[in-house]
Order: C-alpha cells, then structure tokens, then sequence
C-alpha cells in the first residue's frame, strides 16, 4: 500500500516538474509579447532591469506550481 502512494508520488512529481517548466516557459512567452522590446536581445545587451523582471517570473511561477505539487502530495 506504501509502495503504490510512493509511486504515485513520484509520478505527480514529475508531472508537476514538467507543468512547472511549461508554465516558466509561456511566463516568458507572454511577458515577451505584451512588452515593446524584445526580450531575449535585452537580455543579451545585458540590461538588467528586463533580467529582473524574467527573474521574478521564474521565481513568481515557481514558487505557485510548487506550493501546489507540494500540498497535492500525500
């Protein structure tokens, strides 16, 4: 019985890893088309404010999808 709640655990995990990763990614998607820059050159010329901002989004997301894969396990 143990066993199969590890399993099962461990599958909600990885699930939860992966929609985490798709939420960081579309995070990034979205905040990059509603801005009037480009983001990813930004990045590249080093401004830091826009790689603030794609911080906290990361973290911002992050920290959401975890509390709810972490409060979702047994």
């Amino acid at each position: 019985m143990q066993f199969t709640a590890m399993i099962v655990n461990l599958i909600y995990s990885i699930m939860g890893g992966i929609l985490t990763l798709l939420f960081m990614y579309f995070g990034y998607k979205w905040f990059d088309k509603f801005t009037d820059f480009n983001t990813s050159t930004e990045l590249a010329k080093d401004n830091k404010a826009v790689g603030l901002v794609v911080m906290g989004i990361f973290i911002g997301v992050g920290v959401a999808v975890g509390l709810v894969i972490g409060l979702g396990l047994n």
